[in-house]
């Protein structure tokens, strides 16, 4: 039945126009059985309600941006970012959400960003990956007191609502694997130590090693970018160290700290043992078998459109904080079977 109205559905339905309407844009004021009715109507008909007209009834877009910052210069080459994309994609179709998104590869880009994405009508809300230090992209969203979820935690997180793991206390648990296995000398590469992900898994690295009365080492410690040259060149860097485990911020790294490992003859986990933090797919490939702080990224776009659906229809205030959970994946790569075999004997 072509260009129905909400008029011919409400003449279907036995009920107003008005009440049509309601319907359409989820009013909670109808009750179940017209509501059942007027469904049932939309279903048989395929009526698809007018975008614009929609909009317009219900004061809303019904579409929320995704912003990642030019600091974020990795979408592309980091496996981590389109996992988390297609997480909030699903989320987004899940509840009848346009998604749109802003990849930033400039400080002029951030400029020109801001005014459209916060503009009224154009966005219901927004979900922007945290940044580095300084960046002064996601202060301006905070500031104008629209919906702003923060992926990861900010720097200040002062009245902002964030969603993140806890990536101190994840990675303080996969180094003291390491420990409680019989390692000695690990040393860590870490994330940019201008972004809170470094700075967090740095420190879980730290209290692990003071916790278990190990000195910690600078020549031990490498700081990196999250890419997997970056993990490559950090690892020949540790090398003339001699450490004996590693902890690297990220599984992109680890997968280029292993390949300098194995360019100089050594083996692992024999001559050096690793832990990666994400668990991306190819962790668990054949030639890597990584042991890995498992983080459920996917799900974790999932949460941060749920929470930012609930900033929208509840208000901003006040900020939610959501903590999800990791999980130590005990793979190959951090010697734990050969270990426990020499212990019995075998």
């Amino acid at each position: 039945m072509p260009n129905l109205t909400l008029v011919d559905i409400a003449k279907q339905a036995g009920v107003s126009r008005s009440t049509v309407s309601r319907v359409v844009n989820d009013d909670p004021n109808v009750s179940d059985p017209i509501r059942s009715k007027v469904q049932k109507v939309i279903q048989s008909t395929g009526y698809q309600p007018h975008a614009a007209a929609r909009m317009l009834a219900s004061q809303r877009s019904w579409m929320i941006g995704l912003v990642l910052p030019r600091t974020v210069s990795s979408f592309f080459t980091d496996p981590y970012f389109p996992r988390l994309t297609q997480g909030v994609a699903q989320a987004c179709n899940q509840h009848n959400l346009t998604l749109g998104l802003f990849l930033l590869a400039s400080k002029e880009d951030e400029e020109r960003i801001f005014p459209r994405v916060s503009r009224k009508g154009l966005l219901d809300g927004i979900i922007v990956q945290t940044a580095q230090k300084g960046d002064k992209l996601i202060n301006r969203l905070i500031g104008s007191d629209f919906p702003v979820l923060v992926a990861g935690r900010p720097f200040n997180t002062n009245g902002v609502s964030y969603i993140d793991v806890d990536n101190v206390q994840s990675s303080f648990e996969a180094v003291c694997h390491l420990i409680h296995i019989g390692y000695k000398r690990i040393g860590t590469i870490t994330g940019i130590m201008d972004g809170t992900v470094g700075i967090d898994r740095k420190a879980g690295y730290l209290k692990a090693l003071q916790e278990h009365g190990l000195p910690v080492y600078d020549d031990l410690i490498v700081e990196s970018d999250f890419t997997e040259n970056g993990g490559y060149m950090a690892m020949k860097q540790l090398l003339p160290a001699k450490p004996d485990a590693i902890f690297a911020a990220s599984d992109t790294m680890a997968t280029g700290a292993i390949r300098a490992v194995r360019e100089e003859g050594l083996r692992v986990p024999d001559d050096i043992a690793f832990i990666g933090f994400d668990d991306l797919p190819f962790a668990s490939l054949a030639d890597l078998q990584l042991t890995t702080v498992r983080q459920p990224i996917s799900q974790f776009g999932i949460q941060a459109v749920e929470a930012l659906v609930d900033l929208i229809e509840h208000g901003t205030k006040p900020s939610r904080r959501i903590i999800m959970d990791t999980e130590l994946v005990i793979r190959e790569s951090c010697g734990a079977s050969q270990k426990n075999s020499r212990r019995n004997g075998h």
